[in-house]
C-alpha cells in the first residue's frame, strides 16, 4: 500500500486504528496510562504513535488537527512548565507567586515576576498580539499557522481535561488552566521578541520621567560613552549567554556517498520553558517532518526531512538599536522631532498581587518602542530632564518564526531552505545551517534586524552611540532627526529591517560551520566578508568553540568519505581547545607558582585535555581558565597575538609571566581544596544531574574552553562546590542519507522528553546522554511500526 494511503486509513476512525493495534501486544495499549485519550467534544483528532524513549509521531489530516495531536503530546509530557509559560505571558505570575519570585528567564530577562507581569499585561492591553494575527500574510502568520495555534490549544485543553496531572511542581495548581489560540500566539510573541524588547523589561516596567527641574542636572547623568561601550559587548558576548550553539553541514564532495551531512547541536538551559521537545509531525501528501521543537510552539524548530536537515545557532546580530530622544524643556513626556514636541504615549498597567493590593504603573511609548531606563542590570539608561531613550525592536512586528520552520519542515533542498527566508522574513536572532541528500550545503545569517546600515550609524550615531556600536553593534541614534530614520529595503517584508539581498549566505562549501561568531569565518578557506557591522564583526579573534570547531571540521572535511558516525564522533570527541592551547606551558610555569605544591602541577601536566566523565584535571583546569581568562584581557593571555590572517591558529602561546596567570592558577588550588574536591577528581564525579535521587555524571565542558559538547554546570562555593548543569548541549542530531525514502538520523534530547518526576520518560534520554549513545531516529512508517515500544492512540477533542 502506497505510504499516503496508509497513513490516511490510519486517521480514520475506530477500524483503522484496530487493525494497527492489533498487531501490538493488549498491554502495549492499555499500558498507555495518561496519553490515552477519551472522548470530548471539540470535533478534531489525532493519531500518535509513541516510540522508544517517549518520542511521538502525530499524524493528522490537516493543520489544525496536527496542532491537536502537538498540544496534546506536549502536554502530556510538560504541562508544568507549559502552563508557568503561559502565566508569564497573560502577566499573572505575581497573582500566584508574589512581585518579589524570580521567572525562570525562558520568555524575557525579567529578573521579578512584578516586572514580567507589568510588561506582558502591557503588550496584553495594548491588543499587540491581536493586531500581528489580523496582519494578512505574507507580513502576518499564514492560514496554516492560525490553524496549528488553534488545534494547539485544543490540544492541550483536551489533555488537560481529560488527564489528571501528576506532576508535583503543579499538580493541584489553580494556575494550570485552559488556553486559547491567542495565548498561543503570545508565547510565540514572547520567543520573538527575547533578543529585543524581552532584554529591557526591567528597564521598560521602571522608566519614569524625571523628577529634577528642568534647570537641574539631568545632562549629567549621560552614561559615560567608554563604560558603555564595554557593558555593551559584555551584554552581547556569546560566552555570557545561556542560549548557544554549534552546527556544521558538510557538502557531497567530503561524504561517502556524496549526499550530505548535518550535525546540529543547540546549547539551551536544560530547565524551564527554552526546552526543546522531540516529536515527527505528519500530514499525508502535505508535511513530514521530524526533530525538536521549543516549548509551546506548534512546529518543528529544528529538524529534517526526507530529502533536507537544517540546524540554527545564535547569531550575533543586534535585533534591536536605541534612540535617544532630546526632551522638551517644558514636558519630560514628550520629545523633539525636528524641532517640533511629540508626546509619549502613556501605558497605565495593573496587576494583580498575591496577598496584597494590585500594583499600578505606568509604561512609556514613543515612535521608535518603549522608553527604556536600562539594558540588563550592564547597561544602565538614565531617564533625565533633557534626555531618555527609546528601544526599536522590529521583532515587536514579526509573527512569522513558526512560518518559516513550517516552511524548512515542507524543503526538497537547501534551495527550498532560502527561498523560505528570503519569502518569509520571521527569524529573529538565529543562524540557518543546512545540508541536503543531493550535497548542497547551506549558511545564512537572515534575521530580522534593525536596518541600522554603516553609513547611518556613522551620520546619526550619539556621542554614546559612537561607541557602543563599533564595540557591540548596538546603535544609538540620535531621535529628534527624522533623516536618522532607519529606512526600508525594497525585498524587505517590513520597514525599517534589512531585506534578504543583505543577508551573509554562503552555499555549497564543502563544510560551513557556526559556533556563535559572526558569520565571517563560517569557512576558513571562503570568509565572508561585506555585511554591516549590526551582523557582526569582521577580521576579529574568534572564540576557542569557533577555533576549535572550525579545525575539527575542516579536518574531516580534509580527511573526506564522511557518514553520520563521524558526526557522532565528533558531538563527543569532548577536546579542549583552551588545554590543547595553554596545559603544557601551564604545568611548566606551575612550579614557579606553586613550589610547595607538586600535586597541583602533576595533575595538571597529566590531564588528558578532553572532558570526558573520567578526565582527571579537568576540574582544576577548568576552575583556573574560567579566573584567568575571565579577568586577563585578551591581548595580555597570550605571547603571540591574533592576526586576521590566520584566525583559527592565534593567539597562541600562554602568557605565564602575566600577573594574572599566577593569581588564577593559586586561586583555582584554593577555591577546590576548599571545597573538599581533590585535585584528580573525575570530572564527572562534579559535572552532574539528578533524577530522581539518582546523580547522573555528565561530560562536556564550558564556553570558555572552547567544548563542542557545552556543558555549563554551576559553581555555589557556599554549598561546597559544584551544583547541577544549568544548561548547554540540548537537542543534538546527526543526519544524512543513503539514496532510499529514509534518511539516515541518530538524535539525543539530553535532558529528557518530560519534566515529570512520575514519567518514564524524564531521564531515559539523560542516560543515554551521559553514556554518549545516541537514539537511531524511525523516520518512515515501517521503521515506526517495527519499534518494540509502539504504543498507538488516537486523541479526539
Amino acid at each position: 500500500m502506497h505510504l499516503r494511503t496508509r497513513l490516511k486509513h490510519l486517521l480514520l476512525a475506530g477500524s483503522a486504528l484496530a487493525t494497527v493495534t492489533a498487531s501490538l501486544p493488549a498491554a502495549a495499549v492499555a499500558d498507555s496510562g495518561d496519553r490515552q485519550a477519551r472522548p470530548s467534544d471539540h470535533g478534531l483528532s489525532a493519531v500518535i504513535r509513541y516510540t522508544e524513549y517517549g518520542i511521538p509521531h502525530i499524524v493528522a489530516k490537516d493543520y489544525a488537527n496536527l496542532g491537536f495531536g502537538t498540544g496534546w503530546a506536549q502536554a502530556a509530557d510538560q504541562i508544568c512548565t507549559l502552563a508557568d509559560g503561559f502565566l508569564t505571558v497573560n502577566g499573572e505570575r505575581s497573582r500566584y507567586f508574589g512581585p518579589d519570585g524570580a521567572p525562570d528567564g525562558s520568555l524575557s530577562s525579567a529578573t521579578r515576576n512584578l516586572s514580567s507581569d507589568l510588561y506582558f499585561r502591557g503588550v496584553r492591553e495594548a491588543g499587540t498580539v491581536e493586531e500581528l494575527l489580523r496582519t494578512p500574510a505574507p507580513a502576518g502568520p499564514s492560514r496554516q499557522l492560525r490553524e496549528l495555534m488553534r488545534g494547539w490549544a485544543a490540544g492541550y485543553n483536551a489533555w488537560l481535561k481529560q488527564n489528571p496531572v501528576t506532576d508535583p511542581a503543579c499538580k493541584d495548581a489553580a494556575w494550570v488552566r485552559p488556553v486559547t489560540e491567542l495565548d498561543v500566539a503570545r508565547r510565540g510573541f514572547a520567543v520573538s521578541v527575547l533578543g529585543g524588547q524581552g532584554r529591557g523589561v526591567d528597564g521598560i516596567t521602571a522608566a519614569q520621567p524625571s523628577a529634577a527641574p528642568a534647570s537641574g542636572t539631568g545632562a549629567a547623568q549621560t552614561p559615560d560613552p567608554e563604560r558603555a561601550a564595554a557593558a555593551a559587548r559584555e551584554l552581547f558576548a556569546a560566552d555570557n549567554a545561556d542560549m548557544g550553539s554549534n552546527a556544521v553541514a558538510f557538502q557531497g564532495a567530503t561524504t561517502a556517498n556524496g549526499r550530505g551531512l548535518l550535525l546540529g547541536n543547540p546549547h539551551y538551559p536544560w530547565q524551564g520553558g527554552r526546552r526543546f521537545w522531540q516529536s515527527q509531525q505528519t500530514i499525508p501528501g502535505e508535511l513530514n517532518v521530524s526533530g525538536a521543537s521549543l516549548l509551546g510552539t506548534t512546529v518543528v524548530n529544528i529538524g529534517f526531512n526526507d530529502k533536507v536537515a537544517w540546524s540554527h545557532t545564535v547569531a550575533t546580530g543586534v535585533t534591536l538599536n536605541l534612540h535617544q530622544l532630546s526632551l522638551d524643556p517644558a514636558d519630560p513626556t514628550a520629545y523633539l522631532v525636528d524641532g517640533k514636541p511629540e508626546r509619549m504615549t502613556k501605558r497605565t498597567v495593573t496587576v494583580p498581587v498575591k496577598g496584597g493590593e494590585s500594583v499600578t504603573r505606568t509604561q512609556w511609548w514613543t515612535r521608535y518602542g518603549p522608553v527604556v531606563t536600562g539594558l540588563g542590570a550592564q547597561l544602565p539608561l538614565p531617564w533625565s530632564n533633557t534626555t531618555a531613550y527609546a528601544l526599536n525592536d522590529p521583532n515587536a512586528t514579526n509573527l512569522r518564526g513558526s512560518d518559516t520552520a513550517l516552511g524548512f519542515g515542507k524543503a526538497r533542498s537547501t534551495q527550498d531552505v532560502l527561498d523560505t527566508l528570503r519569502r518569509v522574513q520571521g527569524l529573529p536572532w538565529v543562524n540557518t545551517v543546512a545540508a541536503d541528500a543531493a550535497g548542497h550545503t547551506l549558511f545564512t545569517q537572515s534575521q530580522v534586524l534593525p536596518r541600522i546600515t554603516d553609513e547611518l550609524a556613522q551620520r546619526c550615531s550619539t556621542p554614546l552611540g559612537r561607541a557602543t556600536y563599533p564595540a557591540s553593534g548596538v546603535a544609538v541614534l540620535d531621535g529628534s532627526r527624522t533623516d536618522c530614520a532607519l529606512g526600508s529595503d525594497p525585498d524587505a517584508i517590513q520597514p525599517g529591517v534589512f531585506g534578504p539581498a543583505r543577508m551573509p549566505v554562503l552555499r555549497d562549501a564543502p563544510y560551513v560551520e557556526n559556533s556563535n561568531d559572526s558569520a565571517w569565518l563560517t569557512n576558513a578557506d571562503r570568509p565572508l566578508t561585506g555585511y554591516e557591522r549590526v551582523f557582526g564583526t569582521i577580521g576579529t579573534p574568534r572564540s576557542l568553540r569557533t577555533r576549535g570547531g572550525v579545525e575539527d571540521v575542516a579536518a574531516m572535511a580534509a580527511r573526506g568519505r564522511l557518514t553520520v558516525a563521524d558526526l557522532q564522533r565528533q558531538q563527543f570527541a569532548n577536546r579542549a581547545p583552551a588545554g590543547d592551547l595553554a596545559a603544557a606551558d601551564a604545568a611548566r610555569a606551575c612550579p614557579s607558582v606553586l613550589p610547595d605544591d607538586q600535586e597541583a602541577c602533576r595533575v595538571i601536566g597529566a590531564w588528558d585535555r578532553t572532558v570526558n566523565t573520567d578526565s582527571r584535571g579537568a576540574l582544576l583546569f577548568d576552575r583556573f581558565w574560567r579566573r584567568f581568562a575571565g579577568s586577563v584581557p585578551l591581548t595580555e593571555q597570550w605571547k603571540v597575538p591574533f592576526s586576521a590572517a590566520d584566525p583559527v591558529r592565534t593567539p597562541h602561546t600562554l602568557n605565564t609571566s602575566s600577573p594574572g596567570f599566577a593569581k588564577a592558577l593559586t586561586e583555582a588550588v584554593a577555591e577546590l581544596r576548599a571545597a573538599g574536591i581533590a585535585l584528580d577528581t573525575p570530572l564527572g564525579a562534579h559535572q552532574f544531574v539528578v533524577r530522581n535521587g539518582a546523580r547522573i555524571p555528565v561530560s562536556g565542558g564550558t564556553e570558555a574552553l572552547g567544548i563542542w559538547n557545552k556543558t555549563e554546570p554551576v559553581w555555589n562555593a557556599a554549598a561546597g562546590g559544584y551544583a547541577e548543569v544549568a544548561h548547554g548541549t540540548s537537542h543534538v542530531q546527526a543526519v544524512g542519507w543513503d539514496g532510499g525514502r529514509c534518511p539516515v538520523a541518530r538524535t539525543l534530547l539530553s535532558y529528557s522528553q518530560s519534566s515529570n518526576p512520575n514519567s518514564a520518560h524524564y531521564s531515559d534520554q539523560t542516560e543515554l546522554f551521559s553514556g554518549e549513545r545516541w537514539v537511531t531516529s524511525r523516520f518512515c512508517e515501517r521503521d515506526i511500526m517495527r519499534s518494540p515500544a509502539l504504543k498507538v492512540v488516537r486523541v479526539r477533542g
